[in-house]
C-alpha cells in the first residue's frame, strides 16, 4: 500500500494550506449533477472529496454520503461547510486505497480528480475496493487526467492515467456505460487531456 505522506500528499497538503485551491467551487461538475439528478438518492462515496462540494451537494439531494480525503485541512473545511448549510454528511481522513473502515454497500461512488494520482498497482487495488463497496448496478463516475506512454513526468498537477490501462483495469467487475474525452484548461498555465468515465458495477 502506498503511504499517505507521499509526493502527492505533500503537494496537495501545501496547496490546501495555502488556501488557493483551483477546484474550490460552489457546485460539483455538471457530469456529477447530471448523474445524481437521474438517480434515486441512496448511499454515496465522494472519493478525494476535498472541501466537500460534491459531498454537500449530494447530501442536499437526500443522499447519505461519506466524503474521503487524506488531507486533514480539506476535511476540516468540508465538515465546517457541511455544518454551515445544515446537511448531514460523514467525512473521513483516509487514503482512497485504505477504505476498510467502511461497511455496507453503496449505490454511487464519484472520483473527481483523485484516482489519477495512483500508480498502476494502486489503481488495481482501488478497483477491487470499489467493487467490494458498490452494490451490483451501482455507479462509479471518475474524472481523470489522461496520460500517454511517452509523456514525461509532470512537475505540476497529477501524473495521470493511461486511458487503455484504466479501461482494461475496470473491465474486471465493471461495465463502461459512457465516457467523454476533452481537455482541462487553466488560466495560469497549460492545459492537459482529461476524460470522464461512468462505470456500472457488475455482480460479484
Amino acid at each position: 500500500m502506498e503511504e499517505p505522506h507521499d509526493e502527492s500528499f505533500e503537494k496537495l497538503d501545501k496547496l490546501y494550506k495555502s488556501g488557493d485551491v483551483p477546484w474550490d467551487k460552489e457546485l460539483p461538475p455538471p457530469e456529477v449533477i447530471e448523474l445524481a439528478s437521474s438517480l434515486e438518492p441512496g448511499r454515496a462515496l465522494d472519493l478525494g472529496c476535498g472541501y466537500g462540494r460534491a459531498t454537500i451537494y449530494l447530501a442536499q439531494l437526500g443522499w447519505q454520503v461519506d466524503g474521503i480525503d487524506f488531507i486533514p485541512d480539506a476535511i476540516a473545511v468540508a465538515a465546517k461547510r457541511s455544518r454551515e448549510v445544515g446537511v448531514s454528511a460523514r467525512f473521513h481522513i483516509a487514503s482512497i486505497i485504505d477504505l476498510g473502515f467502511l461497511s455496507g454497500t453503496y449505490d454511487l461512488a464519484i472520483d473527481v480528480g483523485c484516482g489519477h494520482n495512483l500508480s498502476s498497482e494502486a489503481l488495481v487495488q482501488y478497483r477491487d475496493l470499489l467493487r467490494g463497496l458498490l452494490r451490483p448496478g451501482g455507479y462509479f463516475l471518475i474524472f481523470a487526467r489522461m496520460r500517454t506512454d511517452d509523456q514525461e513526468e509532470s512537475e505540476t498537477g497529477p501524473s495521470g492515467i493511461n486511458q487503455e490501462y484504466l479501461l482494461s483495469t475496470f473491465s474486471t467487475g465493471f461495465e463502461l456505460e459512457w465516457h467523454s474525452v476533452g481537455e482541462t484548461n487553466f488560466e495560469d498555465g497549460p492545459g492537459w487531456p482529461s476524460a470522464w468515465f461512468r462505470f456500472k458495477a457488475l455482480s460479484l
